[in-house]
């Protein structure tokens, strides 16, 4: 069984994708962004928001799939500037705190120049 959760992102329509697929017990969350600050609304530049943001929008995909990030088993981090990554760890420990999952950290170009940081994430959640 295959199920498709979209968040609902102006990227998804454009591209041709899904937040998240979860096809059996693995859920294959897609590379996540945000832009924007979810206590003010505003667009942010800064790599920290930007982090915070794109957690709660996989987080809600997760549960949406019935899962946590304590059943994340792989993340894979994309910034434009790997000197930004450090002030990140802390939202980072926060999210997946006891579970922590491998991880992977690349330097890359995003799809917008305002973007910080791109995280995307591999689930397990065995079917009860």
């Amino acid at each position: 069984m295959i199920k498709r959760i979209f968040s609902g992102g102006p990227f998804e329509p454009k591209v041709g994708y899904c937040r998240a697929v979860v096809a059996g017990d693995w859920i294959h969350m897609s590379g996540t962004v945000c832009g924007t600050d979810h206590e003010t609304g505003e667009d942010t530049l800064d790599p920290v928001r930007q982090c915070e943001g794109a957690l709660k929008i996989i987080e809600k995909a997760l549960n949406e799939a019935g899962a946590s990030f304590a059943d994340t088993v792989r993340v894979t981090y994309v910034l434009p500037d790997a000197a930004e990554f450090e002030a990140c760890w802390p939202a980072l420990r926060a999210a997946f705190g006891d579970n922590p999952p491998a991880a992977m950290m690349t330097e890359a170009g995003l799809i917008d120049p305002r973007f910080r940081i791109e995280i995307e994430v591999t689930a397990y959640k065995p079917r009860a």
